[in-house]
C-alpha cells in the first residue's frame, strides 16, 4: 500500500485500478441517471435537479459547465452524499460507482466510498480546511481511516503527497495551519488530501474560480498531471467555458437543473446545437475577434421555485416558439455522442 511517486500511475492498488473490466460499460466509472432532487421549503418545494444524466469515463475529464444557479454544485455534492436530508429531498435516480448503486447503500456504507473511491475539491478550501487542527492531522485521518495506515506510515505518505502537488519542503506543513497557507497553496493542499486514498474518480468544483490566472494554470495543469498518471475520471465543474475548453475531453451543459447539451469538447464548441450552448459560446472575449460584439443572455436562471413551464430556457431563448413554452423537450442524439433538448434544434439562428 505504499505510495510510489515515480511509478507513473502504478502504484495503485490492485483493487482499486480504474480498469473497463470492473469500471461498467465503456470504461464508466461513474454513471448519473435520471437523478431528481429538490428541497422542501416552507413555501412549497424547489426542484434543484430534474433528471440528470451524465457519466464520467476511467481517464476522462468530464466538464459540467453553467451559469451560477444551475445546478452544478447540488449535483456534486448529491454525487458525494453530502446534501443535508431533510431539507434535501432525492426523489428518484441512480448514482453508480462501478455499478453500485450509491443511492441504495447504508450510510456507513457511503461513508466508506466517500473519500475513498469518490473524492472531492471544493470551490473555496478555506472552507473545509478546519481551522484548528493542524494539516498533518487532517491528511493523516483520512490515511488511517480509509486504508487502515499506521500514523507513521501515513505521515510518510503525507509528504511525497505534499510534494507530488507542488509544496516544496513538505514536512514544514505537516505541523502547520491552515491560515499559514496562501490561497494556491490551501488548494494544492486539498487536492494532496482529495488524492490521499486514490480515488477512483475526483470531483473538482471549480477549483480555481478564487486564484489568479497563474495559479488557475498551475492547478489545471496539476489537475492534468494527476489525471494521466492515476487514470481517475474527473468531473471538472465550472462556469468558465474558456477553462473547461482547455481541460476537458466531453462536456455537459446544466441549466435549470437539467443538462440541455453534451458532446466530446470540439464538437460542442464547434458545432453546438442548443441555443443556450450557444449565447454562452458567444459571450466568451476572443483576443483574435477584436471589434466583435459580446452576446449577453438576457434574464437569469429561473430560481429552483419557479422552473417555468416547457422548456425552462424559453423565456430567454431568441429563438424559442410557441412549443418551447408547453413542451418539455426530449433529449436526442444528434450525432454519435451529441445529445440536446431542445425543439429548435436545426433552425436558423437569428444572426446569421
Amino acid at each position: 500500500m505504499k505510495f510510489e511517486p515515480g511509478m507513473n500511475g502504478e502504484a495503485r492498488n490492485n483493487s482499486n485500478k480504474n480498469t473497463n473490466a470492473d469500471a461498467g460499460n465503456n470504461g464508466e466509472l461513474l454513471a448519473v441517471q435520471d437523478l431528481d432532487v429538490s428541497f422542501e421549503l416552507q413555501r412549497g418545494a424547489a426542484r434543484a435537479l430534474r433528471g440528470i444524466d451524465l457519466s464520467v469515463r476511467s481517464g476522462e475529464i468530464h466538464g459540467l459547465v453553467g451559469e451560477s444557479g444551475s445546478g452544478k454544485t447540488v449535483t456534486s455534492t448529491c454525487i458525494m452524499g453530502l446534501l443535508p436530508t431533510p431539507p434535501a429531498r432525492i426523489n428518484g435516480g441512480r448514482i453508480l460507482c462501478r455499478g453500485t448503486d450509491l443511492l441504495a447503500l447504508p450510510e456507513a456504507e457511503r461513508r466508506k466510498t466517500r473519500g475513498r473511491e469518490i473524492a472531492m475539491v471544493f470551490q473555496e478550501p478555506a472552507k473545509y480546511l478546519n481551522p484548528s487542527l493542524k494539516i498533518g492531522e487532517q491528511i493523516t485521518e483520512m490515511l488511517c481511516l480509509h486504508l487502515g495506515m499506521e500514523r507513521s506510515e501515513a505521515i510518510e505518505r503525507a509528504v511525497e503527497l505534499f510534494e507530488l502537488v507542488g509544496l516544496p519542503g513538505s514536512k514544514r506543513f505537516l505541523s502547520g495551519y491552515p491560515h499559514e497557507l496562501s490561497g494556491g497553496m490551501k488548494q494544492r493542499m486539498m487536492i494532496a488530501m482529495a488524492i490521499c486514498c486514490d480515488p477512483s474518480i475526483l470531483i473538482a468544483d471549480e477549483p480555481t474560480t478564487a486564484l489568479d490566472v497563474t495559479l488557475q494554470l498551475q492547478i489545471l495543469k496539476l489537475i492534468l498531471q494527476l489525471r494521466d498518471r492515476f487514470s481517475m475520471g474527473v468531473l471538472f465543474i465550472s462556469h468558465d467555458l474558456a477553462v473547461v475548453h482547455e481541460i476537458s475531453d466531453r462536456v455537459s451543459v446544466i441549466y435549470a437543473g437539467k443538462i440541455v447539451e453534451s458532446a466530446v469538447r470540439e464538437r460542442l464548441f464547434n458545432e453546438p446545437l442548443h441555443p443556450y450552448t450557444r449565447l454562452l459560446l458567444l459571450s466568451i472575449p476572443d483576443a483574435g475577434k477584436r471589434g466583435r460584439r459580446l452576446e449577453v443572455i438576457p434574464g437569469r436562471v429561473p430560481d429552483a421555485e419557479h422552473i417555468p413551464e416547457g422548456c425552462a430556457f424559453h423565456p430567454r431563448c431568441p429563438l424559442a416558439e410557441k412549443i418551447c413554452s408547453r413542451e418539455i423537450p426530449p433529449t436526442v442524439e444528434h450525432s454519435e455522442g451529441h445529445t440536446a433538448a431542445c425543439h429548435m434544434i436545426g433552425k436558423k439562428w437569428i444572426d446569421s
